[in-house]
């Protein structure tokens, strides 16, 4: 085996095209669909290279949450120097690759515990980022933490985020329009300090943000 092992690129690209493979079925079929067998057949490689790069399907499953967590991770740092971060953080609430995948991966953690820490433990991380970028800036705005409490409003954004996506799924947008209108006006008059009963508590907006 020594004599024919990949160099560390060759290896990051295989693992990578794997990777692929894996999220490709799971947002598509789900996580059941993700199997050595298929990720390989996705893949367009032999099953036991599935089984090279990891070692339990388990530990694919982990690679695969931890990857997307990462490019979360990222996003979420990116709000905090963003322009208007509330709407930031609602472009990630909203993004309907991101939603399937947190379902498919909550069914997954209920059914195989061993991987539940790593998800969760991930999932903190990314949400505390989220949650410091939204009271970054309400603070920034003078926006008192009883009138726009900040782990509420996150959780509103990406609870409603998902919900959205999630009955796009099924073919279902009654008030779909309507709610991200909604939405979207909200933050924008909330970040100009034109919301009706915010306004009244806001100091005077200062014209640039730096």
């Amino acid at each position: 085996m020594a004599g024919t092992r990949r160099t560390g690129s060759e290896d990051s690209a295989t693992r990578a095209v794997l990777l692929d493979a894996a999220e490709r079925l799971l947002l598509s079929e789900g996580y059941a669909a993700v199997t050595s067998r298929r990720v390989s057949a996705e893949a367009g490689v032999k099953p036991p290279l599935v089984h090279y790069y990891f070692r339990t399907m388990d530990d694919l499953f982990v690679a695969l949450y931890r990857s997307r967590a990462d490019a979360g991770l990222a996003r979420a740092r990116q709000a905090l120097d963003e322009q208007r971060p509330l709407e930031a953080v609602w472009q990630v609430a909203a993004d309907p690759r991101g939603a399937v995948f947190a379902v498919e991966f909550v069914a997954l953690a209920n059914h195989r515990k061993a991987i539940r820490a790593e998800i969760a433990k991930d999932a903190e991380q990314v949400r505390q980022l989220q949650l410091e970028a939204v009271r970054a800036e309400l603070q920034r705005l003078g926006v008192p933490e009883d009138v726009v409490p900040a782990p509420g409003l996150l959780l509103l954004l990406m609870g409603l985020g998902q919900v959205l996506r999630l009955e796009q799924g099924l073919g279902v947008t009654a008030g779909h329009a309507e709610a991200v209108a909604f939405v979207e006006r909200t933050l924008r008059e909330l970040s100009d300090g034109l919301l009706p009963g915010v306004a009244a508590v806001m100091p005077v907006r200062r014209t640039s943000r730096r």
